[in-house]
């Protein structure tokens, strides 16, 4: 499973978040250590970053607010 996360700095540092869905499906926990291969995720100036697959139902249910 992949995903695309957004970088942000903390301190000196670039911390990039692993997404719920990813750190269940895989089993991860606080202090693992894991191996991250980074690609730059080019944006589509039509709205949508390439890469990212059409929409499921899980997603539209997150937009409308079933957040859980």
């Amino acid at each position: 499973m992949e995903s695309i996360t957004r970088l942000r700095k903390v301190g000196g540092s670039l911390v990039a978040t692993v997404p719920r869905q990813l750190i269940e499906s895989q089993g991860l926990n606080p202090g693992e250590l894991v191996k991250i291969r980074v690609e730059k995720v080019k944006k589509s100036y039509f709205g949508a970053a390439k890469g990212i697959g059409p929409f499921t139902k899980e997603d539209e249910r997150w937009m409308e607010g079933s957040h859980g």
